[in-house]
């Protein structure tokens, strides 16, 4: 019989190895980030892959998730008063700028723990409600009245699995917002675009400093 991993507190080590920081694109929003990413990641990799921890995805702002953001808190309208998902959250940057926006209620999901426990304290330190969902959502309706998922088209089988399952809650009526920055696998039907932004990011994990970002809204069928 194996051992048992080793159970580790997450909050800790994201306090440790993050900083609070306003959101480059939306500054009424602070993240715990990491100022390093490549030491991170590497840290991630080096420390704690005897546990299986995926890449620290939760420690930046990535730039699809800041164009929805900064589209939800220009326009709130969109989320006010309606239940909003935040699918993939990461750091729960989208979820935390809808629930600013005065949506009535907000989830964010994703299936990294890590992610979770960084939504948790991310929504604390900007004074929001926000409940963090550590788990795979793709294929469920829970009569969410809008989904969000930012930067969720950069491998063929996610884009894939994703798009149908957006699709399907699109069609029975829900708004569908998408947030990408030209990921290789958006695909070229059935979207809208509603708004777009030039984004600065980090340049260790984007091939530019500034990566043009766009909201889709994904039609129903």
């Amino acid at each position: 019989m194996s051992a048992a991993a080793p159970e580790l507190d997450r909050d800790a080590f994201i306090r440790a190895h993050t900083r609070l920081l306003p959101v480059p694109h939306a500054p009424e929003i602070a993240l715990h980030v990491a100022e390093e990413a490549t030491e991170l990641w590497q840290k991630t990799e080096d420390e704690l892959a005897v546990i299986g921890l995926p890449p620290p995805f939760w420690a930046f702002a990535w730039a699809g998730g800041q164009a929805l953001a900064r589209h939800l808190l220009d326009d709130t309208d969109i989320v006010a008063g309606r239940r909003v998902l935040d699918f993939a959250s990461g750091s729960g940057l989208v979820a935390i700028a809808a629930a600013k926006a005065g949506a009535a209620q907000v989830e964010a999901c994703d299936i990294d723990a890590f992610a979770a426990a960084a939504i948790g304290i991310n929504a604390a330190a900007n004074g929001v409600t926000v409940a963090a969902r550590c788990n795979d959502l793709i294929g469920r309706d829970e009569g969410w009245d809008v989904i969000c998922a930012g930067d969720v088209c950069y491998e063929r089988d996610m884009a894939e699995r994703v798009i149908g399952w957006l699709s399907a809650l699109s069609a029975r009526g829900a708004t569908v917002l998408i947030g990408d920055p030209g990921r290789s696998y958006l695909p070229k039907a059935g979207l809208a675009m509603v708004a777009t932004y030039e984004v600065p990011v980090t340049r260790a994990l984007e091939d530019a400093e500034i990566k043009r970002s766009s909201v889709w809204r994904l039609a129903s069928e």
